[in-house]
């Protein structure tokens, strides 16, 4: 087992933490470190991954008065009317804390931070197959899987994947795999043409759909992708809405046909295990099953930068508003 981490730092009682001060302004703290208690564990951090579009909304300002208690998540500090600590993706060594844990590459749902404790139980060993480097796309793959199970996709489906981000191209590549299906990655940048190839998917510009859909999935953040499903789907065809959208209003195109094709419109939030399975799978069983799900290399073309977390209080902004984001990683 490698020293404790206060071994490397000049105040052994602090870590590093990325804050976000105000709107649109960030920095790095001090956050008081202790050592851990009875069925804690110490994780010293090699990687922590930002997902752009939930953390753009929350740099914004953007969360809505009534879901700030929603919202919240795991190890979150301070409130979304700033200042803030905010993030969900992290990986990191056990350095100290029970025994059955020294020394794993671990994942946990955690904000920016050079060192963390938390329960044992909040963590999940990573699985020998999957890199500490890519280990970070697990909690949008646990949204992925939340998705396709929410939308129901049955083996011969024709499936239609709006926005070609991070979570879309993990819906669509698990879609992909259920047998029989034919998955189509939607998006209005061709450039993300690229990505879906990399991942073995299908590929259309929004303008260029001709078919109809039973399965349609947006995970875009755009209210014209959303009436571009609503436009091209089956009859009965289910509509799953994927995107969040903060404080924007939505216009939600429901005259036309949308009635008399009789479609489902339904939510999809990581945040509820969908009801045919909870009595069966708990956060804890849906975050191992998501992080088996990265064994497959190719995932890596959704990380789309690194920068050294040294850094990261300067660069975080630039990141966020730049749209070719996808995850972007922040090494230790």
């Amino acid at each position: 087992m490698s020293k404790p981490i206060y071994a490397d730092n000049k105040d052994a009682t602090h870590a590093l933490a990325l804050w976000l001060s105000a709107k649109q302004t960030c920095e790095i703290r001090k956050d008081p470190l202790s050592r851990p208690e009875q069925d804690q564990v110490l994780i010293r951090t090699l990687f922590s991954g930002i997902s752009r579009g939930t953390e753009a909304l929350v740099f914004q300002g953007k969360v809505p008065h009534t879901e700030t208690e929603r919202m919240r998540g795991p190890h979150m500090a301070g409130d979304f009317c700033f200042p803030v600590k905010y993030g969900y993706c992290l990986v990191g060594v056990v350095e100290e804390g029970t025994q059955d844990l020294l020394g794993k590459a671990v994942f946990c749902l955690h904000p920016h931070q050079t060192a963390c404790i938390i329960n044992k139980d909040m963590v999940t060993i990573l699985p020998d197959r999957v890199s500490p480097d890519r280990a970070i796309l697990a909690a949008n793959m646990e949204t992925a899987l939340n998705i396709v199970w929410d939308a129901h996709i049955q083996p011969g489906d024709r499936v239609a994947v709006f926005g070609a981000g991070v979570v879309g191209s993990l819906v669509a590549y698990l879609a992909s795999r259920i047998i029989g299906t034919e998955v189509e990655l939607i998006d209005s940048n061709r450039e993300r043409r690229s990505i879906a190839e990399a991942l073995g998917l299908s590929f259309l510009h929004s303008d260029a759909i001709t078919n109809d859909y039973d399965i349609l999935i947006n995970a875009s953040a755009s209210q014209e992708a959303l009436a571009n499903a609503l436009d091209h789907a089956s009859f009965e065809a289910v509509i799953v809405e994927a995107s969040w959208y903060g404080t924007a209003p939505v216009t939600v195109p429901l005259g036309g046909a949308f009635h008399s094709k009789r479609l489902s419109l339904i939510s999809s939030q990581v945040g509820a295990v969908p009801t045919d399975r909870r009595s069966r799978w708990s956060f804890s069983r849906r975050l191992s099953k998501a992080m088996d799900l990265l064994v497959d290399a190719r995932l890596d073309a959704l990380i789309s930068g690194e920068t050294p977390f040294a850094s990261i209080a300067e660069d975080y902004p630039a990141i966020l508003a730049n749209h070719s984001t996808l995850c972007h990683r922040i090494r230790y």
